[in-house]
């Protein structure tokens, strides 16, 4: 198993800091408020303990559980402390709205986290998808959920889905990590789905397969059909 940095203590950072230990993975859970770190640790259990806020964290992978709102700085305040690492970018850059974003037209929260971020540091976008309560229990009506990730380096989504598969969860490769754009994009639908349709938070957006995988193979004029 491995060591997994949590910068963050709300709710997202406390689904995902049980779901690791509950899973053996060493858990380090890291905020500006020491406080509040100690006491997601003693919730958290199995071992769990706190760091300094900008010092190198701990674990091989540094999950960014802050709003986006806040993440930049965070990244930039942590600087060299995070060179090298893999970040996981679970953060949605929602306007106040809900119906748009406050990053740059041409570029989406995932790639201005990369910006920010030491140069051979690596990004990848996952767990953006899903409520926190959702992802704290571990699965939906008795299926696993889904989780959605985008990268550029192919072996650095393989450990990510390696350790969204030790959680009990389905890692879903979506692309690249322009992609990311579109798993943010997807946090505005289930904000709509929220306030217009399901009016609850108990759902979550996955995907159903059939047994056995279809014969058709995907070809360069394949089409989308709604």
């Amino acid at each position: 198993m491995s060591t997994i940095s949590i910068i963050g203590a709300g709710g997202m950072a406390a689904a995902l800091a049980g779901l690791a230990a509950k899973a053996g993975h060493s858990v380090e859970v890291i905020t500006r408020d020491a406080a509040k770190a100690r006491a997601l640790a003693a919730q958290v259990g199995a071992g769990a303990t706190t760091g300094d806020f900008g010092a190198i964290p701990l674990g091989e992978i540094v999950i960014l559980a802050v709003p986006y709102a806040a993440v930049l700085d965070v990244v930039r305040q942590y600087g060299a402390a995070l060179a090298g690492k893999l970040l996981v970018d679970i953060t949605n850059p929602v306007a106040a709205d809900f119906t748009s974003f406050v990053t740059p037209v041409d570029s989406f929260g995932a790639l201005e986290i990369a910006r920010a971020a030491p140069a051979d540091a690596v990004v990848v976008k996952a767990f953006n998808t899903m409520f926190s309560h959702v992802l704290a229990a571990g699965s939906f009506q008795n299926r696993p959920l889904d989780v959605f990730i985008a990268g550029d380096d192919a072996q650095a989504k393989t450990r990510v889905a390696a350790f969204i598969e030790s959680l009990g969860l389905r890692p879903m490769d979506i692309g690249p990590l322009p992609m990311a754009r579109t798993l943010e994009h997807v946090c505005l639908l289930s904000l709509g789905l929220l306030a217009n349709a399901i009016k609850h938070t108990n759902f979550s957006i996955g995907v159903s397969l059939p047994v056995a995988p279809p014969s058709q193979s995907l070809t360069r004029n394949s089409t989308c059909a709604f």
